[in-house]
């Protein structure tokens, strides 16, 4: 008798660029964190469409990065605007 298994799932690349570039924008400044948190916002929307796929794992994590990317953006403008205001 012959069974077959299938192949584990496994994270996507975006998806751990996401949460990666989701965690760099808090930890830097106004401006890299504007950087980084743009690109886990993209990072994190390709990886929820990739999550899709059966072999792919990745979609919650992708989730929250474009959440954290959100708030990532919100937060470097207010260190932008803090910066310039002093």
């Amino acid at each position: 008798m012959i069974t077959e298994t299938k192949p584990r799932a496994s994270f996507s690349f975006f998806s751990i660029i996401a949460i990666i570039c989701a965690v760099l924008s808090f930890a830097s400044g106004g401006g890299l964190g504007f950087l980084f948190a743009a690109i886990a916002i993209c990072a994190g929307l390709l990886g929820v469409i990739l999550a899709l796929l059966p072999n792919t794992r990745g979609g919650i994590v992708s989730i929250f990065a474009v959440l954290a990317g959100v708030v990532g953006i919100i937060a470097a403008i207010v260190k932008l605007i803090t910066r310039t205001g002093s």
